[in-house]
């Protein structure tokens, strides 16, 4: 029998019909969440006068005056310089799907604190009332000058490429749409030491993508810009590849720049002869299209809670497993990227996350396993205090190397 749900926020121990507990009474996570998971806590003390008359009026108008006068003061009178917009419509929260803006929240503000906890970075959770890609640009514009940076979160494709574009296009701030960019570089991160482990570089590798949503496009065009030797792209309808007629306007450009091979049919024919697997799309791959990859492969199956290859199956054949599951090895986690990635953009005011500061990002992240590498262990774990301050270096270094920093 389902528990009946009543307001999570009620301190009171029963329902309005006197019988029904609140959902924190049974579920940790319920417990966990009351109330929220994050506060505004103040810098600076408020102890007296003195105190206030500089935190606030009349002190405070002295540097409203000087901003106004040179607008880059901004940066360093207020925590611009140092927070993060995180930006939701709700449409494509987890495993979850289009929930709304209210139901995004608990995960948004997750998303938040995991910015602090690993990078040191301040973000604030914005869920939006609106769907339509013009209304939510023109609300992100306006709230721009609050923010050193935008982290677009759970918002569906192909809507997400369109919106990240076209604010990157209208802000002089970095935009990023984490569940593209942060997979991908985790993702090559991972492969990366995957190839090494095994003795061959990224150039040697043929992958095949499973998913044509946020995540598998972002995953094949940075594969293709770290020098794969060729990947192919699979939706539902089988290799996403030039003679198709069905194709939108984004996979119409992956079809151009990946499957040098000219693969057609379906993923599990794609998969024949395979070096690696990359599962972003949800599904089950069957275990003889596993077994017909090439020997030594490598499947990353991220879907989550069930990885399209169970990794009890994926053991069978494949050198090294990846998932995105924490009770696993490799867990592919947008964590090791995000919090560093932002760090890196704002500690040199950067003005855009770019393809080499992702590339870089991977680099770095890639490194931080060392001589510890192992088939279980190509990619750190989200809590090695190493991850965040290689990544943030890294970042900061490679924006200034392609001319994105402004200090």
């Amino acid at each position: 029998m389902a528990a009946e749900i009543v307001n999570p926020r009620s301190d009171s121990n029963t329902g309005q019909d006197g019988g029904a507990e609140p959902l924190d009474s049974f579920d940790p996570a319920f417990a966990l969440h009351r109330g929220g998971k994050m506060a505004v806590q103040a810098t600076v003390p408020i102890r007296d006068k003195d105190d206030l008359s500089l935190a606030y009026t009349p002190g405070v108008a002295k540097v409203c005056s000087a901003i106004a006068e040179q607008p880059d003061l901004v940066h360093d009178y207020t925590w611009k310089s140092s927070v993060v917009a995180v930006v939701t419509d709700g449409t494509a929260v987890l495993g979850l799907g289009d929930i709304g803006p209210e139901a995004s929240l608990p995960v948004m503000e997750g998303k938040a604190i995991l910015f602090k906890q690993f990078g040191g970075v301040d973000a604030v959770p914005l869920a939006l009332a609106c769907t339509d890609v013009d209304e939510i640009i023109e609300t992100v514009v306006r709230l721009a000058p609050s923010f050193g940076g935008v982290n677009l979160e759970d918002i569906s494709a192909p809507r997400c490429f369109e919106i990240e574009r076209r604010l990157q296009e209208r802000l002089d701030i970095p935009v990023f749409h984490d569940d593209q960019h942060g997979t991908a570089v985790v993702t090559l991160a991972a492969l990366r030491n995957a190839a090494r482990l095994s003795g061959r570089s990224i150039g040697d590798l043929r992958a095949v993508i499973s998913g044509a949503g946020a995540a598998g496009v972002a995953i094949a065009k940075m594969l293709v810009e770290a020098g794969i030797g060729d990947v192919a792209v699979a939706d539902r309808k089988g290799v996403v590849s030039a003679d198709r007629d069905d194709l939108t306007s984004v996979k119409r450009e992956v079809a151009g720049f990946t499957n040098k091979a000219g693969l057609t049919g379906s993923l599990e024919d794609a998969l024949a002869g395979a070096d690696v697997f990359i599962g972003v799309s949800g599904g089950t791959v069957a275990e003889s299209a596993v077994a017909s990859m090439a020997k030594g492969a490598f499947v990353f199956a991220m879907a989550n809670p069930d990885p399209e290859v169970h990794p009890d199956v994926a053991h069978k054949y494949a050198a090294v497993v990846a998932t995105g599951r924490s009770d696993f090895p490799n867990q592919i986690n947008n964590v090791l990227a995000f919090p560093g990635i932002f760090a890196g953009a704002l500690q040199v005011r950067a003005s855009r996350i770019t393809e080499g500061m992702k590339i870089a990002a991977a680099e770095a992240l890639a490194a931080v396993v060392g001589d510890d590498l192992a088939a279980d262990y190509v990619i750190p774990s989200p809590f090695d205090e190493r991850v965040a301050p290689a990544v943030t270096a890294a970042v900061a270094a490679a924006a200034r190397a392609e001319g994105v920093a402004r200090r």
